[in-house]
């Protein structure tokens, strides 16, 4: 889910790398932050220098007297890019490990202190290592193959406490890795680490800003520290867009992906519920939550799903897909959007005479010179249920219970009720916001023939009815392939509905470098469809800045 408004927050996470990571990190040092109750202002964030534990010294910035030039801009540098030049020997795996980890240190735990990096893998090395003996070994076909990966701690990987930015789970460390992890380490990616968020997926409480949580912190923005980065995905939105990994995965249930990357110029993509297992991930309501890529590039976006798509015993949704094993790469035409029918929806055009009015009206005309027809329509995004659906409280705890009770068996915590009452207990650092989303969906009655399940299931139709149903009648009367939204404005009916949506960048405000985004949303495993428009408009519009270009102060003083 998402939010709005950044806090001023001092640092709150410890980061740890020397010590658990191999004798290979040699002079990477410290990585790591004191940790310490975050205060809560109601003004932007305000970059502070984070004190290392355990001291200043020695830096997270490798202290070569003279270190080469690495051959890449890992602020840009895409899958493709970095696996020529694994293959072709000019780097190592190891190498280029490093280097994300020295970035890591000197934007996210130094320098501007962006946050964005909740822990640190500490066996990273050792599988940057082994990917380079399996590149060696024999002749490979993946295309992530040492290529470094950071994950939204909410995820779960072994090695790894799954947090979900909650001091109530801190310590709860899971004893298999989520389905889409073990599909990454099979395809040979190294994982980098857990990246911040918005507490329990933006599901704690109302309020609480985008990127905030009581165990990690508040998340800055990269390209205007005094602008919320938006969330809950609001650590691998800005990581990716930083260049502090390869590769993001975020999740989603409603706008958690596509509005960080709105706020952050990724490329978001929000797949069809069950293109992507859910198991292994702390859940809000299993009948909206996926994972999905936070990215630079669409063609990175595409080499990721085609890796973590697949198909999940232990997840029903899974047994839909018909997308197991398809090649998205393969979908990225430049030709993709001639022939396309894209309904245009009229609540998302932006007031006329702001900036964004002056981007979308650029995007549109890009479409259009590609071949696109554009259809105006109208679709109402809203619900129909007064007072709202009860459908998230009601999963929530349903979900999270089912989560909690599979961990081991010294887990922290095993049901809701154990985190509110951890929360409660220490309220002085974990309620800061305060619980009443949890608390509430605490109090509903789960069991069959109550007054709550029994409006959970009213509530869950109407949902349908008002987004599956809307989007498919509308596409179907105007014969339509896609429909266009402006930033994260598909993200409710889509998430309602299940549906896919991939969010690309379209430009920044003039007045204040504010990244806007528009966002192509289709039926249930249209991945393929969406991918392509996406790919053609991002080729032919060329617009995505990264940071550095457009906040060059964010830079100043890193060593980079």
């Amino acid at each position: 889910m998402d939010t709005k408004e950044p806090v001023r927050s001092e640092p709150s996470r410890r980061l740890l790398l020397a010590g658990a990571l191999p004798a290979a990190a040699g002079a990477l040092g410290v990585v790591g932050l004191t940790a310490g109750p975050a205060s809560a202002e109601t003004k932007s964030p305000v970059p502070r220098r984070r004190p290392l534990s355990p001291s200043p010294s020695p830096s997270p910035v490798l202290k070569e007297k003279t270190r080469a030039k690495f051959p890449a801009d890992l602020e840009t540098a895409g899958v493709a890019e970095l696996a020529g030049l694994l293959d072709s020997g000019r780097i190592t795996s190891v190498q280029l490990t490093r280097e994300y980890l020295r970035r890591i240190g000197a934007l996210d735990v130094q320098g501007p202190g962006l946050n964005t990096v909740r822990s640190l893998n500490p066996n990273a090395l050792k599988e940057a290592g082994e990917a380079d003996a399996r590149r060696r070994r024999s002749r490979h076909n993946s295309p992530l193959l040492g290529i470094p990966v950071l994950l939204k701690d909410n995820i779960d990987a072994v090695g790894m406490p799954t947090t979900a930015g909650s001091v109530a789970l801190k310590d709860s460390h899971p004893d298999k890795d989520a389905p889409l992890v073990a599909l990454l380490r099979s395809a040979g990616a190294v994982i980098l680490g857990k990246a911040n968020l918005t507490e329990f997926a933006n599901y704690l409480t109302n309020g609480m800003p985008g990127g905030y949580s009581s165990l990690g912190g508040q998340v800055l923005n990269v390209y205007d520290v005094s602008q919320t980065p938006s969330g809950s995905s609001a650590g691998p939105g800005a990581a990716a867009s930083v260049g502090l990994a390869t590769l993001t995965i975020g999740t989603e249930t409603s706008g958690s992906i596509l509005s960080p990357a709105a706020a952050n110029s990724d490329v978001g993509v929000k797949p069809t519920v069950g293109l992507i297992s859910r198991t292994g991930i702390v859940p809000i309501a299993a009948s909206q939550d996926t994972a999905g890529p936070l990215v630079r590039t669409v063609a990175d976006a595409a080499a990721l799903l085609t890796v973590v798509t697949g198909e999940d015993p232990e997840d029903s949704a899974t047994a839909a897909n018909p997308l197991v094993g398809h090649d998205f790469s393969r979908d990225l035409s430049p030709t993709a959007l001639r022939g396309a029918r894209i309904g245009v929806v009229a609540s998302q055009v932006p007031a006329a005479g702001t900036d964004n009015r002056t981007l979308w009206d650029a995007a549109l005309a890009v479409l259009t010179a590609r071949g696109a027809t554009l259809v105006s329509v109208t679709l109402s995004t809203s619900s129909s249920i007064p007072g709202g659906s009860s459908v998230l409280s009601y999963e929530f705890k349903r979900d999270l219970n089912t989560y909690l009770a599979r961990l081991p068996r010294n887990a922290p915590a095993k049901t809701l009720a154990d985190v509110v009452a951890y929360n409660n207990a220490h309220s002085g650092r974990a309620l800061k916001f305060g619980q009443v989303l949890a608390t509430a969906s605490q109090a509903m009655d789960l069991s069959p023939g109550s007054a709550d399940s029994a409006k959970y299931l009213a509530d869950r139709a109407q949902d349908l009815a008002d987004s599956k149903d809307r989007i498919d009648a509308l596409m179907a009367d105007q014969n339509l392939t896609t429909l266009l939204f402006a930033n994260s404005g598909s993200a409710g009916i889509g998430a309602k509905a299940g549906y896919p949506s991939v969010s690309v960048p379209a430009g920044y405000q003039a007045a204040n470098r504010r990244p806007f985004n528009i966002a192509f949303l289709g039926k249930a495993w249209s991945e393929p469809v969406l991918l392509g428009y996406a790919y053609d408009y991002e080729q032919a519009s060329q617009l995505r800045q990264p940071p550095s270009a457009l906040n060059p102060s964010l830079f100043d003083n890193v060593g980079l």
